[in-house]
Parts: structure tokens; C-alpha cells; sequence
């Protein structure tokens, strides 16, 4: 009986615990590595306590990149401030940022990847491509966005802090994107969905990506979601150099992050040298 009254709590302070990552408003991606986070700290200790938390965090440290170690990190600081014990919080470690964008696709094969898609009537998956790289949405992003956002042209969302942030949709795009509708009958509802009329999911769309990269003879390693929130950061720079008004597009809490974007891909960075190092 006491065993069982031990895990009724527990799934009781989950329960609790997503719907507190809920009303944050964090992405369904989000809280779900947020709680995968949360499970993997109690398999791995019985109690909270200081000492746990610390080695949690040696833990991640062994095992996983910096990143991933920051996104859990993050993710067992969310649930202290659930417990309203901020004064546990890990910090963070240091990543040391690489001076140049690694595995961005170039300009040339995001074209020809989605000029591909449409010629082989591959329209599903040419929209998602097309979607991803004109609006620099992230995939969370892209899987929230509806017939109807499509009719007005653009998406509102609301961040943690309830700061807004609005995804535009090019006209050249959104008139494209109606025709489309208009043939397959998608008058309302989320606008990539599977064969069951259920949203899309990141990996699945990925996954499939990969094999189109593959069917076409491109890198893979340059065809994910976010490689196209990559290409149109770079596409914008090169056309309209703001800096503070990409910030705002791509939902960065700070300009700084978006700096990234004045760096050249390693790829260019080799065609550079090779161009004019003559000495």
C-alpha cells in the first residue's frame, strides 16, 4: 500500500508539473524534453536535494555535449522553479561557439531541392520546405500554422514571457500556398497533417527530408528543419542587413544570438581562402 501511495504522488506532481509547463506556454517539444529531464533525474536519484542536483549535472557532463547538458540543465531549473526552489538552480556551462555556421544548406540546393519537389509533384513536402526557409519558422513553429494563418498572412505567437512574436508569410508564398489549398480542399485546420488528419510530427518530417535529400542526390547532413531557419537568416542578412529586425523575426531574446548569422559557412569560408590566398 505504501508503494502504491509513493506513485500515486509521483504521478500526481507530474501531472501537475506539465500542467504548470503549460501555462508557460512552451512548445509541446519543449515540455517534452522538459519531462524527459524530470524522469531521468528520479530514475537516476530517490530524493531532491543539492547534492543530487549536482551530480546530475556531472552526470549530463559525462555523457552528452554541451547543449544537450544546458537544455537538461534548463529543464531541472523549470521544475525548481515549479518546487519555488530557485535558490537550487544549477548553472549552466560554458559552450564554446564555433566562427563559422556549420551544415547550413547553401542558396544553390535549397532552389534546386525544392524546385525538385514540385516538378516530381512532391507538393506536400515542396510547401514544407517552402515554409520553413520563407518564414524562418522552427519546426514547433511550422506544425502550429493553419489554413486560416495562411488566409490572413501571418501567425501570432506568444512566448514564455508572453512576449509576442508574428511569423509573416510572404505574399509570393501565401498566394502559392492558397492555390494549393484550393485544389486539395484544406480550408481550415493545422496545414501539415499526416494521412490522418493528425499533426505532423518533427521527426517525421525530418526523417522524411533526409530521404528526399538522399532520392536527390544531396547532403543529408545539410536537409533538417532547422538547416532552412538557417538559410532564411542568411538570405535575409544578404538582402536587407538588419541585424535587430532578423532578432525580432527569429524570436531571439537577444541580438546576440542572432550575430551567428553574420558569419559565413565553413563552406564559404573555404571558397574565400581558396580564392584569394595566392602567396
Amino acid at each position: 500500500m505504501y508503494q502504491k501511495c509513493i506513485m500515486k504522488n509521483e504521478n500526481e506532481e507530474v501531472a501537475s508539473y506539465e500542467i504548470y509547463l503549460k501555462s508557460r506556454n512552451l512548445s509541446q517539444s519543449t515540455i517534452t524534453s522538459y519531462l524527459f529531464a524530470y524522469k531521468q533525474f528520479f530514475e537516476r536519484y530517490s530524493t531532491l536535494t543539492v547534492q543530487n542536483l549536482r551530480d546530475y549535472k556531472v552526470f549530463l557532463m559525462d555523457h552528452y555535449k554541451p547543449q544537450t547538458v544546458n537544455l537538461r540543465i534548463r529543464a531541472i531549473n523549470c521544475y525548481l522553479e515549479f518546487l519555488h526552489k530557485e535558490n537550487w538552480k544549477l548553472s549552466s556551462v560554458r559552450t564554446q561557439q564555433k566562427p563559422f555556421l556549420e551544415n547550413v544548406i547553401s542558396e544553390a540546393d535549397y532552389l534546386y531541392f525544392k524546385n525538385c519537389l514540385k516538378q516530381d509533384n512532391h507538393l506536400y513536402w515542396y510547401f514544407v520546405v517552402r515554409f520553413l526557409t520563407a518564414t524562418g519558422a522552427r519546426i514547433s513553429e511550422l506544425l502550429q500554422i493553419k489554413a486560416e494563418h495562411v488566409q490572413i498572412g501571418y501567425l501570432d505567437l506568444y512566448s514564455k514571457g508572453g512576449k509576442l512574436r508574428r511569423i509573416y508569410i510572404p505574399s509570393a508564398l501565401q498566394k502559392e500556398a492558397l492555390d494549393w489549398m484550393r485544389q486539395t480542399g484544406h480550408a481550415s485546420g493545422f496545414l501539415f497533417v499526416n494521412k490522418y488528419g493528425k499533426k505532423m510530427t518533427a521527426r517525421g518530417i525530418a526523417g522524411q527530408l533526409k530521404h528526399y535529400a538522399i532520392q536527390y542526390g544531396l547532403d543529408p547532413a545539410v536537409i533538417y528543419p532547422h538547416s532552412f531557419r538557417h538559410r532564411f537568416a542568411k538570405s535575409f542578412l544578404e538582402r536587407y542587413n538588419d541585424l535587430s529586425m532578423l532578432a525580432d523575426l527569429m524570436g531571439h531574446e537577444s541580438i546576440e544570438t542572432t550575430r551567428i548569422y553574420l558569419r559565413k559557412t565553413s563552406t564559404e569560408q573555404q571558397a574565400i581562402v581558396n580564392q584569394i590566398v595566392d602567396w
